[in-house]
């Protein structure tokens, strides 16, 4: 019988804080990460909120200190979305005790880290100072800087790591493609352990600027803790966030031999593409559809079997109901009495880190029996108002299998089904 893969390793930072159980406790007390935004002046833009990842000055309990995750030296080659990656990277290795020694080790050992958009402050800085202060002003590290790949390549470099090297940059769905990808290796026997997941740091003018010229974004700035209300009537656009979910994955005959204790399990993943437009999902739902039947398939379960379903549901009004529509397919009559929400309306919109962090909520919900709430959810859309979103609070409740969601531009679709640990 083939060893299941289980999760042995978690790492987070977020809009709620930084480290996964600090960051899980306020999601499920249903604090909001989405603030003004405080890191450059946004008198002249159209969207000024956003989920920053607060650092230590701001939040000395749950902030950054990026000082304890690289030196200042170490700064200046590096773009926000690697250091954001080689935190997470550094707290998950650290739950699963994996730090190799040997070169089979080493080179057993895969890195698997998404991005949806890269280095993209490394490369706006740089237009601005080729136009202001001319070429030869430029950094030679810019380059490696805003490359996509080059969170998985310097946590690689970091740790050792040897086997595999891989970056999905598949908008939204990235996140959860590198933990497909990541699984696909080890059962493949590339590797024997995986570190997978997503990073982002997006948060620039010229995103916020750009986002808002395709109408996807909120623009409330007098409440934004309430900006982001997912399947709520009034939605208006996602918000912008930031931060890193990174897991360490490995099949359970792997983490025994070693003594490491499983968390969950990662029981099924599914990918698929719509094939229909480049920002709007079909509104039947059917690209989704397919990948939620992958991953149901891959784990051999059927609807029923789902216990949570933590929704991609961004807070735009096309994107949320496309997904329900596609959720109806999947769970039929059924649905109601399965409960989803969309983490998304504390942390925002995390772009090609959304899967990794939802995923590791996903484990969470199955972790301790809680599924987070959806926040600001006061009027739910008259399409939907049968469906339980778990509003505005936590509940209670045995999760054994949950469903984990992530949907990108272009029309790419993934879900992963995360399982309770024995």
């Amino acid at each position: 019988m083939t060893s299941p893969l289980v999760i042995t390793g978690m790492g987070m930072l977020s809009p709620l804080g930084c480290g996964v159980r600090r960051v899980w406790q306020r999601l499920i007390e249903g604090r909001s990460g989405i603030a003004p935004i405080d890191r450059f002046d946004t008198t002249d833009l159209p969207v000024t909120i956003a989920g920053q990842v607060p650092t230590v000055e701001n939040d000395p309990d749950a902030g950054l200190d990026i000082d304890e995750v690289v030196e200042k030296k170490a700064r200046k080659k590096l773009d926000l979305f690697t250091i954001y990656a080689l935190a997470a990277a550094q707290e998950a290795l650290t739950q699963a005790n994996w730090f190799p020694e040997s070169e089979s080790a080493k080179q057993a050992t895969a890195t698997v880290i998404a991005t949806g958009i890269g280095g993209f402050p490394t490369i706006t800085r740089s237009q601005e100072v080729m136009q202001q202060r001319g070429h030869k002003r430029l950094s030679p590290f810019t380059v490696p800087a805003f490359l996509a790949n080059l969170a998985a390549g310097n946590v690689s470099i970091e740790f050792g790591f040897k086997g595999p090297l891989g970056c999905p940059v598949t908008a939204c769905a990235a996140g959860i493609q590198a933990v497909g990808d990541g699984m696909r290796m080890i059962r493949s026997g590339e590797a024997d352990v995986a570190l997978v997941g997503g990073t982002e740091a997006c948060v620039d003018p010229l995103s916020l600027a750009s986002f808002h010229a395709l109408k996807a974004l909120s623009t409330e700035a007098e409440e934004p803790t309430r900006a982001s209300r997912p399947f709520d009537r009034s939605r208006n656009g996602f918000v912008m966030g930031e931060g890193a979910g990174l897991m360490v994955i490995e099949t359970l005959a792997h983490a025994r031999a070693r003594g490491a204790t499983p968390l969950a399990v990662l029981s099924g993943y599914g990918t698929s593409a719509d094939a229909y437009h480049i920002t709007a999902g079909p509104e039947d739902g059917a690209g989704a559809t397919a990948s939620i039947r992958a991953a149901l398939r891959m784990a051999d379960l059927e609807p029923a079997d789902v216990s949570y379903i933590n929704a991609h549901a961004t807070s735009t009004p096309v994107g949320d109901r496309a997904e329900i529509a596609a959720l109806r397919n999947v769970f039929g009559d059924t649905l109601p009495g399965v409960p989803l929400s969309s983490t998304k309306s504390a942390t925002g919109h995390l772009l090609g880190a959304a899967g990794g962090v939802e995923s590791v909520f996903s484990a969470m919900a199955v972790i301790d029996d809680t599924l987070p709430p959806t926040l600001n959810l006061d009027c739910v859309d008259d399409s939907m108002r049968n469906l339980d979103f778990v509003p505005n609070a936590a509940r209670a409740k045995t999760v054994t299998h949950a469903l984990c969601n992530g949907f990108g531009f272009g029309g790419v679709n993934a879900s992963l089904i995360v399982s309770k640990a024995d």
